[in-house]
């Protein structure tokens, strides 16, 4: 009789015991599963902040498309900007180059521009680990002796890329507006003076209008004076008799340093002074 009794016990007990650990394993999927939704959440509801990468160099011939093929494989590829060279540069080539006689049309080049990633912790790992390293991973690529310079921008945002761009924008349709004022105003400048030389050539014949020649009057030699004077009436013979006492000093003041003698000035004043006396 125990015996059986023992034997319907342990029965009664199994069951119990299998229904006890179908409940531990549900609730440990419910927890699971509970945790796996809270961190759902809290991945929806966390922000991803977007970065912005600087490009220093931009080779030749190197397009957007190709820098997104490219760093599209370390993380998601926003927005790209490139920056396009001067007009003036191009020109400049194209001279050197039809100088030299080389017949190539180039292409339009770029010298700077801006990737944005979506998240800015991938931005930061692509401008470290990329920078100073080969561009083209392949043997045949033709950026493959280019490096990459990368440099990752810490709290920019496109916004003020684009406010940057307006601004030099802004400041060079304003740099042509003062280039065209002065180019006005020199040819307005070179207009009014043709004019003012056709009104003057256009008057030159007309005897009411005052001479406006310019006339250079040189002072007179001595040579001139003294023809001027002989010229007068009895000129002439004041003119002999200047050149004869002019003759008579230069022999006395001669004569006077052979012999000895006081010049002819103190011969005269002594008498004088006796004379006086």
């Amino acid at each position: 009789m125990e015996a059986e009794e023992s034997e319907k016990a342990a029965t009664e007990h199994e069951p119990l015991k299998g229904t006890e650990q179908t409940l531990d394993a549900e609730e440990e999927e419910e927890e699971q599963e509970q945790e796996e939704s809270e961190a759902a959440a809290c991945g929806r509801n966390k922000r991803v902040v977007p970065g912005i990468v600087y490009l220093g160099h931009i080779p030749p011939r190197f397009r957007p498309l190709h820098v997104r093929n490219l760093l599209s494989a370390y993380g998601e590829v926003g927005r790209v900007f490139f920056q396009a060279e001067d007009r003036f540069v191009r020109r400049k080539k194209k001279a050197a180059a039809a100088a030299g006689g080389k017949k190539r049309s180039y292409s339009k080049d770029y010298t700077e521009g801006w990737v944005e990633f979506r998240d800015k912790r991938i931005a930061k790992r692509v401008a470290a680990s990329l920078h100073n390293t080969p561009m083209g991973a392949r043997r045949r690529s033709p950026f493959r002796y280019d490096l990459w310079n990368l440099k990752y921008l810490h709290r920019f945002t496109w916004s003020h890329l684009s406010e940057h761009l307006a601004f030099e924008r802004q400041v060079r349709r304003q740099r042509l507006r003062a280039e065209v004022a002065q180019a006005k105003r020199e040819t307005d400048f070179y207009l009014q003076s043709v004019e003012r030389g056709q009104r003057f050539l256009a008057a030159d014949g007309d005897p009411a209008r005052p001479d406006g020649s310019w006339t250079f009057a040189q002072r007179p030699t001595e040579q001139e004076l003294r023809a001027r004077k002989a010229a007068r009436p009895g000129g002439r013979e004041r003119a002999r008799l200047a050149t004869a006492q002019d003759k008579a000093r230069s022999n006395k003041g001669l004569l006077a340093r052979i012999f000895g003698a006081p010049p002819p000035s103190e011969s005269m004043e002594g008498p004088s002074v006796v004379r006086d006396s």
